[in-house]
């Protein structure tokens, strides 16, 4: 198998995150890390890296993982929706924002917009 290295410079052009110092190891995981690993699964199917007996195991973790990020896009936008609204924003004006920030974050690849991308939009 394969040893993928998580230090260096790669890493912060791919996921757009500062990489800690060596020797220094990052507590916990991060919801991005998820969508990493989410990414990760994406693209070694799409290279055949999993035997054919092997993708029911890999594509019921996907689907848990994409469930549960789903989850968690769901409750940051309700916790958005609700600091808006606390903050007397016009819906019209959320949106507008919301579109904004998304197509900044969103990375330069020519890939075809995930399914969670293109109900965000």
């Amino acid at each position: 198998m394969t040893e993928v290295s998580t230090q260096g410079t790669v890493d912060a052009v791919t996921t757009g995150q500062a990489v800690p110092p060596a020797g220094q190891q990052p507590t916990g995981i991060q919801i991005n890390d998820l969508q990493l690993i989410m990414n990760i699964i994406d693209l070694a199917s799409q290279r055949g890296a999993f035997r054919a007996n092997e993708l029911t195991q890999v594509g019921s973790v996907a689907d848990k993982l994409g469930a549960f990020l789903g989850q968690v896009a769901q409750q940051a936008k309700a916790e958005q929706d609700a600091k808006d609204k606390a903050e007397g924003k016009a819906p019209a004006e959320v949106k507008a924002e919301a579109k904004v920030e998304a197509k900044a974050e969103a990375p330069a690849s020519s890939e075809a917009p995930s399914s969670e991308e293109a109900k965000a939009e």
